[in-house]
């Protein structure tokens, strides 16, 4: 007998808490095997294929292209021909590019599950949410209509116990703006409350404010004013208390673009920044990297050269090469340099992780820088590609420009700025040449090292570019 099985979207690992349907792989009516990708999402990290646990004939799709999905939402439903449980060790990857792991302990859910409304076009949705409101009693000396209406996605305060959110960036949102949870109907599956609903209620009560404000100014006019003026002023009350429309194209802050604000403005508020920098004469550089690359063999890129030179610093000035618990208020010093780099792409700037860098050569970083860059254009990045740096290697000056001031890379402590090196007018040996010149950045959380330390780093950093035979020592 055939058995209906629904299918979830997955816990992604390394913290997310939603994904976007970017391509959906199988329609209504097909047949699809055990661990078969069905979908595949955007989540802030990377593009994903999520593959299926279940073998069977597809029943409903949950979401069309575009839409956002919280973990734990409904994806697809598949009958099966026989009872069946989700694949475990020997059902291969539970999602592709994470492994397989034991499934998650299923999340309470404060509401039953409501029936699911087919579409003409072969895609489910769950029907909407409707919170029950108990018949408000008429006061004394009220009209017998007389109703009491509450905003957009209100509800009846919640009893003791969980509220559906997964989300913790819903929780924030509302716990900044001083809402309660508890009085919110969530429109998402088994009211599951999204962050949508939370914005609306947020808008709401903006408008309940400013309507206010203004009656309150209405009923508090002096009676001189006559009836006339009165009614302007009430008129005027009415015009405000309609939220004003706002010219201009509203882009969405979510996927890559969203996770990348959110962690710039983390990393704004909690890491007292501060930059120094340094011009340097980059031609014996250029000059050791052509002569490496002509002895044959693999290319040697700028971007290792530089990529090595900051390694070499890092064990010099391991301060900078740390995080800061600010729970314990203590400064954790790390044993591995994992060098991040900044790549632009068409999804938006990432920073793929060079994992042990400092254990590289010249030709391995120019490998692996390779491989990464090549991912993040091919939007092939996974998770453990993007997580994990310590310290960040910025070469903004592929975009033609000298300096910066780069916000640091939270959790990480420091950032090295590289400008374009052009040729311009530079003493060398007391006289004036025309030399390849760049300049250099550091930006660093002034917690962790003070201006001596950081001011040392970079000053070897310059003198490792001015001289390459510096590295020599370390070699």
């Amino acid at each position: 007998m055939a058995q209906v099985l629904e299918f979830r979207l997955p816990d992604l690992g390394e913290g997310l808490t939603e994904a976007e349907i970017v391509r959906w792989l199988v329609q209504v009516g097909d047949v699809v095997a055990v661990d078969q990708p069905v979908v595949e999402v955007e989540t802030a990290k990377a593009m994903v294929e999520v593959p299926c646990p279940y073998g069977g004939v597809v029943t409903a799709r949950f979401g069309e292209e575009g839409a956002e999905l919280p973990v734990g939402a409904p994806l697809l439903t598949v009958a099966v021909g026989a009872a069946a449980e989700p694949a475990e060790e020997s059902s291969g990857n539970v999602l592709v590019g994470y492994g397989t792991s034991a499934a998650p302990a299923r999340r309470r859910r404060v509401r039953t599950s409501r029936p699911v409304a087919p579409t003409a076009d072969g895609v489910a949705r769950p029907a909407p949410a409707v919170a029950e409101r108990p018949p408000a009693a008429a006061a004394p000396g009220s009209a017998p209509d007389a109703m009491v209406r509450t905003p957009r996605g209100d509800a009846p305060e919640r009893p003791e116990g969980p509220v559906p959110v997964i989300s913790p960036l819903v929780r924030r949102l509302a716990r900044e703006n001083g809402l309660d949870l508890r009085r919110l109907a969530g429109s998402g599956p088994d009211g599951l409350i999204l962050r949508a609903d939370v914005e609306d209620a947020i808008r709401v009560s903006a408008v309940k404010v400013r309507a206010g404000t203004v009656a309150t100014a209405t009923v508090s006019a002096p009676s001189a004013l006559g009836t006339e003026a009165s009614a302007t002023i009430a008129a005027a009350a009415g015009t405000s208390a309609r939220p004003a429309a706002t010219a201009g194209t509203r882009i969405p802050l979510k996927g890559l673009r969203g996770a990348v604000a959110d962690k710039l403005s983390r990393s704004r508020r909690e890491i007292p920044d501060a930059t120094c920098w340094v011009d340097a004469d980059a031609t014996e550089l250029m000059r050791a990297r052509t002569a490496m690359n002509a002895a044959g063999g693999s290319k040697i890129s700028l971007l290792a050269l530089l990529a090595r030179i900051c390694t070499s610093a890092l064990g010099r000035f391991p301060e900078l090469n740390s995080t800061v618990d600010t729970e314990a208020r203590e400064i954790v010093l790390l044993d591995q340099v994992h060098l991040g780099f900044a790549a632009q792409t068409d999804r938006g700037l990432v920073v793929p992780v060079v994992r042990d860098a400092h254990t590289r050569d010249a030709e391995t970083l120019t490998a692996e820088f390779v491989r990464l860059t090549e991912a993040a254009h091919a939007g092939t990045l996974t998770p453990g590609d993007l997580t994990g740096g310590t310290f960040t290697l910025n070469n903004y000056g592929v975009f033609g420009v000298d300096g910066s001031t780069p916000i640091v890379n939270h959790p990480e402590a420091a950032m090295l700025g590289v400008g374009r090196i052009v040729p311009k007018p530079w003493v060398h040996e007391g006289e004036l040449a025309v030399r390849q010149v760049v300049q250099l950045s550091l930006t660093f959380d002034h917690r962790v090292c003070d201006g001596g330390t950081a001011g040392g780093f970079l000053r070897y950093v310059a003198d490792c570019v001015e001289q390459p035979a510096v590295l020599l020592r370390t070699l």
